[in-house]
């Protein structure tokens, strides 16, 4: 499989990390228009790199656009004569709809991803749908590309990777927020800040971790560590008391709306 990346940035270095580490059977290219970053990929990922994203696409099975939705107009200008039909585009910005994509490139053939930023370290989860007219094997293999790099989900519905921008997309932000006030608690209470942040970091991986494996439900893990009376029941009340769950949905509630909003040029 023939893949470029239009964009050289951190997702992009990633899911190129991953597959070389998966050992799929892919060579790539990137388009990317600073020289200081297109020596990085080739010194450290060994890529091919070019400064023309028309050179990068030609003879690609898969184009990746891993540019910002602010340079979707710019890219679209010039790759949409350079496209073939049988190309699949794969997108990876946020809150850029297939539909729009499509439009601007002239092209059917589409795939829209949202990994998140966990991907760094194999650790991600990606979302993903794809137009009916691509293939079976490029199905496969993006399956196999976005396992290299963490989980998938793929959807029919369109509609829920809008949804998963808002809570897996984001998600990583709200996480270290929730990392950043345990470590913040601890050391008012007299830690220091470093074995704060270990505790904090640790407790949240490993809960997660504990949930994943044993596959029960949040709340049966939460009331296995909860005595009647006790320290965890106490906090709990006290992020009960000060809206917690609500805060939480209403971040994903107010992401998901304004991925819509970017999505109609607002």
């Amino acid at each position: 499989m023939r893949i470029a990346f239009i964009g050289g940035g951190v997702m992009a270095q990633a899911i190129i990390a991953g597959i070389k580490d998966a050992g799929l059977d892919a060579s790539i290219i990137v388009g990317e228009p600073y020289e200081a970053q297109r020596e990085k990929l080739t010194n450290n990922l060994s890529v091919e790199a070019t400064v023309s994203n028309k050179e990068a696409v030609a003879g690609a099975d898969i184009v990746v656009l891993a540019v910002k939705p602010q340079q979707l107009d710019a890219v679209a200008d010039e790759l949409k004569s350079a496209l073939k039909a049988d190309q699949t585009v794969l997108s990876i910005m946020a809150g850029v709809k297939m539909h729009s994509i499509g439009l601007k490139l002239g092209h059917k053939k589409l795939i829209r991803v949202m990994p998140n930023t966990p991907a760094q370290i194999r650790k991600g989860i990606s979302a993903w749908t794809a137009a009916d007219d691509v293939d079976q094997a490029t199905l496969d293999f993006v399956a196999s590309m976005l396992n290299a790099i963490g989980d998938e989900l793929k959807f029919g519905d369109e509609k829920n990777i809008d949804i998963a921008t808002a809570l897996s997309g984001s998600g990583p932000g709200y996480v270290f927020v929730f990392i950043e006030a345990l470590t913040d608690a601890g050391v008012e209470l007299g830690l220091p800040v470093h074995v704060a942040r270990h505790l904090a970091s640790q407790t949240v991986y490993g809960s997660a971790a504990l949930q994943r494996e044993s596959g029960k439900h949040p709340a049966e893990l939460r009331n296995m560590v909860t005595s009647p009376g006790g320290t965890t029941a106490a906090g709990l009340a006290a992020l009960e008391n000060g809206g917690f769950r609500a805060a939480i949905a209403d971040a994903v509630r107010t992401a998901f709306e304004r991925g819509e909003e970017l999505a109609s040029g607002k």
